[in-house]
């Protein structure tokens, strides 16, 4: 896949380096995607370093109360989009039960968005892009 290629359409910021995308099936309200305009570890890492600084410039406003910062490396790991991307997940008090374990659950009714779409939703919502 070629950056070029990338679904995400909803552009929030558009850096020298990366660009910052709404993400198209949100955890919670707010979850933004930074992606690497070119696939290195450096485009890459200023990816992580620019949702970091977001992600603490949130807290610290009062936009959200916690953050997660994760990436989906590989088919077997959930990744749907074969560019890397970094997500940003703002999290707020009582968006889940028991917030312990992270990353390792975020959102458990969030995590699979196909599953609460048709395929067809899916592709629809895809070609769309």
């Amino acid at each position: 896949m070629k950056f070029e290629e990338i679904p995400w359409k909803d552009v929030l910021i558009d850096t020298r380096d990366f660009v910052v995308f709404k993400d198209g099936f949100p955890v919670t309200e707010g979850h933004v995607l930074f992606v690497p305009k070119v696939e290195d570890w450096e485009h890459l890492a200023k990816c992580y370093k620019a949702a970091y600084a977001w992600g603490y410039d949130w807290v610290q406003s009062g936009y959200c109360d916690s953050y997660n910062i994760g990436q989906n490396v590989g088919i077997e790991a959930g990744q749907t989009v074969m560019w890397p991307h970094v997500h940003l997940i703002p999290r707020r008090k009582g968006d889940m039960e028991d917030p312990r374990g992270g990353v390792r659950h975020v959102i458990p009714s969030k995590g699979n968005y196909k599953k609460d779409k048709s395929d067809q939703e899916f592709l629809d919502y895809c070609s769309g892009m």
